[in-house]
């Protein structure tokens, strides 16, 4: 007999909520040279002569800090989703 909408058994419709975070971690962890990219390419629009060169090198400085967190928490999150789906399977 055919699975359908009126039979009663459909499949699930969203992922389970484990597969679903890991995808997702895997995603931001793409994603996340791309926007540091952008954060240390933003300086460039910001008019020449208004701008000191102290205050660009200290916003490089802090944005490749705040990126070495991200990407060490990223790297903590994803160690962490393999370990779980490790154990579960």
């Amino acid at each position: 007999m055919a699975e359908g909408p009126r039979s009663g058994t459909r499949p699930p419709v969203f992922l389970a909520r484990a597969s679903y975070r890991r995808r997702r971690l895997h995603d931001t962890a793409r994603l996340a040279p791309v926007a540091a990219a952008f954060l240390w390419a933003l300086p460039l629009l910001w008019p020449h002569g208004e701008t000191r060169v102290s205050a660009v090198l200290v916003y490089l400085f802090v944005t490749w800090g705040l990126s070495v967190l991200a990407s060490a928490a990223l790297a903590r999150a994803l160690r962490r989703a393999e370990r779980d789906t490790d154990t579960d399977g």
